[in-house]
């Protein structure tokens, strides 16, 4: 296999200088391939192509740029909204700090009243207390006097009956009679 290679490259080496580069008019095949660039580049040109690439490229510009400027709109936007409810969010915990404080205020006035009224309720009911214990003590002595009252009318009774007789009765009225004159 090693003679097959050497006698390939030596043929490949006879064949190379050999070899010419061919022409066509007498022109070679660099030549060839520059005119053919040039008729495809005119072409080109011709058929306004690099405009039609530069509108796109400019149509794809404005495109962006109508993006980004929406963008920035929208920022603006989420921005400015933020604000807002920042500024309600501070609102509300204002809000809500006031009605704690007046909650607070309307409990420590609803304990003092509660205070206040049991205070009260505890006065009349004492006072009440008091004007029954009166009330039955004056209904007390009333008893007791009436009883004793009662007693010494009896006593007075018994004993004026036991010691006088219709004599002294009739002595008796005779002297309340003068004294009745007598005024």
């Amino acid at each position: 296999m090693a003679d097959f290679l050497m006698i390939l490259s030596e043929a490949a080496g006879a064949a190379g200088e050999a070899h010419a580069d061919p022409t066509a008019f007498g022109l070679n095949a660099t030549v060839w391939v520059s005119i053919a660039m040039l008729a495809f580049l005119s072409i080109l040109v011709w058929k306004k192509v690099p405009a039609m690439i530069g509108a796109s490229l400019d149509k794809k510009i404005a495109e962006i740029s109508k993006q980004l400027g929406e963008a920035e709109q929208l920022r603006l936007d989420a921005e400015s909204l933020k604000a807002e409810y920042e500024a309600k969010l501070a609102d509300a915990a204002k809000e809500a700090d006031e009605l704690r404080a007046r909650a607070e205020s309307e409990a420590e006035a609803l304990v003092a009243k509660a205070k206040g009224d049991a205070t009260a309720l505890i006065a009349r009911r004492k006072q009440m207390a008091e004007d029954r214990i009166a009330a039955a003590e004056a209904n007390a002595v009333a008893e007791v006097r009436a009883a004793a009252a009662k007693a010494a009318t009896d006593a007075a009774a018994a004993l004026i009956a036991a010691k006088h007789d219709a004599g002294a009765d009739k002595a008796l009225i005779d002297q309340a009679i003068a004294a009745v004159a007598k005024s």
